[in-house]
């Protein structure tokens, strides 16, 4: 069977299949140099002048604990080892192993940092995206005028151009570059949540916030590909663990910012009526700060060295890992320390020249159109390969795993707040006042109603002056020469009544209002069509509190998995947090209050969250670094179409029934954590 590889090995020329890392000879077959040449005296740095070597003794020499640089030379001799046993090693491996010994010997420190900042801002940027339409729906629905379809369909929308964005943009970050497609995909990102802020219309909001989230939905799969390629094996899965806490950052940024600007009606301005620009819009303008601040950061980082090596870029790789060297230990004040790696080969593959070769010919028109044909084919066809026989099971299991944790997840997440809704409603109408057969005459209304039922009443003579009607429901009564001027409505209706000689000034009350009356000489005079927005309750701290509660609940499990990932493995950790996930859904047969809801979705959020952490660690490892960002794209795809069925599943069944959530909830986490605990420990496995 051929190697589906081939193309991605580097040739040195000669009879060696495979590149060097630096020159001269090695007696394992590439010149690597792994230690470092000796240095004169006057090349040592100001902090160890004037110490002996004899003075610098390792801390736990007399513990027998073994110095990192002992551990580090033991793991290349069993690697060097393995190599020279025969044939087993593939060429691919060989390539990988070399890697790792170059970013081993860049160490960890300042520039691993800077970019774990940049690039988790950039998570954190995602983790907003998601609430964003979810805080700014209660305002927007009476300032767009929404309608529950419309509103349902920008909530959807939402999880659907992710899903668009993170199938496109992991792609292309296998062909084009993680840094450049992550600047890309921010840059559309922040234009269009930028537009969607002072969109006016329904459509123009939907149109822009489409945009904004197919260019946030590449974060995520191109993130961990990228810094992942940064990182040695032995820090990976504890990095990678801390990464993901810039998601839970950004969920309580949304929270936070959305609590202090949404409800203050002044931060607004308006220029006639045509445009008006409310305190919600503020908050959409604010959720886009961590994706300009990391797309001002990614200016500064330098693209993966992995990708560029995969893309025969050997002297662009040679300078950026220089660079990773330099920055790590002269922050650890050891200047001294000499890159050795003095050359890199790598050759240009069948793709390369076959771009090239019909990209050199023909007008400007048509080499960008076969440029775009041919990335277009390769994006498929990298797609493709993730169903090879060497990649097929990984791929069948992993999607297997998102898809439950997402559905669900995701469907849980809308659940809960669903029901403390539903609670709210419930207790709000066990609250109602019923008037029955009253007589109001020659009476000013000047006070407000709200949460009231009249049957068969009689008003004669009275006025309806500056006043609110909230939940207000007239039946079968009779209206005689009354005023209603200056009103604002909410969930107000008039059923099967009688409306003689009355007039309405400046209302609300439109005629759609009016169910099956009887009208008889009235008048509606300067009426209040469109929708305006209720600067007084419409918006309930509580959404912004249960959101705050519910990402802030999730900061233990992303430190417990952070620490115990590599020693307790990704395997274990997925499968036992799904599984106990499965286990906390029966608890809530016991939502009866909605302190218990927030208590519960708490519990979940910070359990399941040691899965996400795993899977995304996981993901990262199974997959050569040629199709690495395609397949997070493809996974993560598919959990947004998961998090879409979920949510518009377990939301149908609120006030209706609480089992048929729970059941789908548990059966889906019980699969996927089945299925995890069969995947392979890739603890020590360096990425290929």
């Amino acid at each position: 069977m051929a190697d589906p590889y081939a193309n991605n090995v580097y040739h040195q020329g000669g009879d060696d299949s495979y590149g060097t890392y630096g020159e001269g000879g090695g007696q394992d077959g590439y010149g690597y140099q792994a230690n470092y040449p000796p240095h004169e005296e006057d090349t040592a740095s100001d902090a160890t002048e004037g110490h002996d070597e004899e003075d610098q003794l390792y801390e736990g020499e007399y513990q027998g604990i073994p110095h990192p640089d002992e551990v580090k030379a033991a793991q290349r001799a069993t690697r060097a080892k393995s190599r020279a046993a025969g044939s087993a090693v593939s060429e691919l491996e060989e390539l990988s192993e070399q890697y790792e010994d170059i970013i081993e010997d860049c160490g960890h420190g300042r520039f691993q940092w800077t970019l774990f900042t940049v690039l988790g801002l950039a998570l954190m940027a995602d983790g907003v995206e998601c609430f964003v339409v979810a805080f700014v729906l209660p305002s927007a629905e009476k300032d767009l005028c929404l309608s529950n379809a419309e509103k349902g369909m920008l909530g959807l929308m939402v999880f659907l151009s992710m899903m668009v964005g993170a199938f496109l943009w992991g792609g292309l970050a296998d062909k084009v570059g993680r840094r450049r497609c992550l600047i890309v995909a921010l840059a559309i990102n922040c234009i269009f949540a930028f537009l969607s802020s002072f969109a006016q219309g329904y459509g123009f909001f939907l149109f822009f916030r489409l945009l904004s989230g197919i260019g946030i939905g590449g974060t995520v799969p191109i993130v961990y590909s990228y810094f992942s390629e940064f990182l040695q094996v032995d820090k990976r899965g504890e990095h990678l663990s801390w990464l993901c806490m810039f998601w839970m950052i950004g969920g309580i940024y949304a929270s936070f910012t959305a609590w202090g600007i949404i409800p203050r009606y002044g931060w607004g301005f308006s220029m006639g009526t045509e445009f008006q620009f409310h305190s919600w819009r503020v908050f959409v303008l604010v959720a886009a700060l961590p994706a300009i601040a990391s797309l001002v950061g990614l200016t500064f980082m330098p693209e993966s060295p992995r990708f560029l090596l995969e893309n025969a870029k050997h002297d662009e790789a040679w300078m950026i890992l220089k660079q990773v060297h330099d920055t790590n230990w002269r922050a650890k004040g050891q200047p001294e320390k000499v890159f050795t790696v003095t050359h890199i080969k790598a050759p240009k593959t069948a793709e390369d020249e076959f771009i090239e070769i019909q990209a050199a010919t023909g007008t400007a028109v048509q080499r960008w159109a076969v440029r775009s044909l041919t990335l277009c084919k390769l994006v498929l066809r990298n797609v493709a390969s993730l169903l090879s026989a060497e990649l097929r099971f990984a791929t069948l299991f992993m999607a297997i795993i998102w898809f439950c944790m997402a559905f669900s997840y995701y469907g849980l997440s809308v659940w809960f707040p669903d029901m403390i809704k539903h609670l709210q409603h419930e207790e709000y109408e066990s609250k109602v006042k019923v008037f029955h057969r009253e007589r109001v005459e020659n009476f000013h209304f000047n006070f407000s109603l709200e949460n009231q039922i009249h049957k068969e009443g009689e008003y004669i003579h009275d006025k309806f002056v500056s006043i609110e009607m909230k939940s207000v429901q007239f039946e079968d009564s009779l209206f005689e020469d009354c005023l209603f001027e200056d009103i604002r409505s909410t969930d107000t209706v008039f059923e099967n009544c009688t409306i003689r000689s009355t007039v309405f000034h400046n209302t609300d009350l439109l005629e759609e209002k009016f169910i099956d009356c009887r009208m008889e000489n009235t008048s509606f005079e300067h009426s209040k069509h469109g929708c305006h927005l209720d600067t007084v309750e419409d918006n309930d701290v509580l959404i912004y509190l249960v959101s705050f509660l519910g990402s802030l609940a999730v900061l233990p499990g992303n430190i417990i998995s952070a620490l115990y990932m590599e020693k307790i493995g990704r395997v274990k950790i997925i499968g036992g947090s799904m599984l106990i996930s499965a286990g906390c859904t029966f608890f809530l047969f016991l939502s009866f209050s909605q302190s218990a809801i927030i208590a519960l979705q708490c519990l979940f959020c910070g359990i399941s969250v040691a899965a996400w952490n795993g899977i995304e660690v996981v993901t990262v490892e199974l997959y050569p670094a040629s199709k690495r960002a395609t397949a997070f794209g493809v996974l993560n795809a598919l959990c947004k179409l998961a998090a879409v069925l979920g949510s518009s599943i377990f939301s149908s069944f609120v006030g209706i029934t609480k089992a048929i959530p729970i059941l789908l909830s548990f059966a889906a986490l019980v699969c996927g954590g089945l299925v995890a605990l069969r995947l392979p420990d890739t603890r020590e496995k360096i990425l290929q």
